[in-house]
């Protein structure tokens, strides 16, 4: 039977094999690796990467898809909602250092899905994304862009990353109302090492009021944290580059411990 693609889950199938292809070409998957799809849906992205991989773990939500996909001899399935999911323990499990990490992500829960697996960067060893193009715009932006913000500045703290495909409306069924990308997203090896909320709350507060100095933003909160050194605060929040919030952060959190 065909399945019907259910709004609430943000499903939009991937249909055009040229695309796939690309995809997987992108992917480049390897005999061996531990990889988990999340998302797999009917299987379309799944099937190519579990003949390369020869077993994949795939995370599904809905339970007549997660049904169909137990039918595969090569496939875990995980029904759960992939906030939930503990990916450390997801390869604890496959006895692998590091999981891949792929997936069409649904679009109407994308930042949170990938504020979740930060949680986990220290065990994934690559991650590859469809998403709606206008975040991945926002993911890669550069500073003083009109997509830089503070999805931009969290994420390129933890990764490396890069748009790698554009990908059309026509090439899903239903087609979304958006343009999509892929984009490939690597862990630091030695990323600063920084207090991630209040590195969050920081960002968060800089980015409140776009068009205003960061004087009447950030100054605010510096002033509230107690923070004594210096900071160029006669700039607007998208003039600063993630390396200057990165130092922010940390002195910051000196300062507040008295060191």
């Amino acid at each position: 039977m065909k399945h019907v693609a259910r709004k609430r889950f943000g499903q939009h199938f991937l249909a055009e094999g040229s695309v796939i292809d690309a995809i997987v070409r992108e992917i480049d998957p390897r005999p061996g690796q531990a990889m988990v799809e999340i998302g797999p849906g009917l299987a379309a992205l799944t099937q190519p990467l579990v003949e390369r991989l020869g077993a994949l773990t795939v995370v599904e939500l809905d339970r007549d898809l997660a049904a169909r996909l137990r039918q595969h001899a090569h496939l875990r399935v995980v029904e759960a909602d992939v906030l939930k999911v503990d990916f450390r323990a997801l390869a604890d499990e496959q006895g692998a250092a590091r999981l891949r990490v792929v997936g069409n992500l649904p679009y109407n829960i994308s930042s949170p899905i990938l504020f979740h697996l930060l949680q986990f960067v220290d065990r994934v060893a690559d991650q590859h994304f469809m998403l709606q193009k206008e975040v991945v715009d926002r993911m890669v932006a550069a500073p003083a862009t009109a997509d830089y913000g503070r999805l931009s500045v969290m994420l390129q703290w933890r990764y490396a990353m890069e748009n790698v495909l554009f990908v059309p409306p026509e090439a899903f069924d239903p087609p979304p109302k958006v343009d999509s990308a892929v984009v490939r997203m690597v862990p630091y090896e030695q990323p600063v090492v920084v207090d991630e909320g209040l590195l969050s709350e920081m960002v968060q507060v800089a980015f409140s009021q776009r068009r205003k100095l960061l004087r009447h933003t950030l100054g605010k909160w510096l002033e509230q944290k107690g923070y004594g050194g210096r900071f160029g605060l006669q700039r607007r929040a998208e003039e600063v580059p993630v390396a200057e919030y990165l130092e922010l952060a940390v002195a910051v959190s000196r300062d507040q411990a008295g060191w």
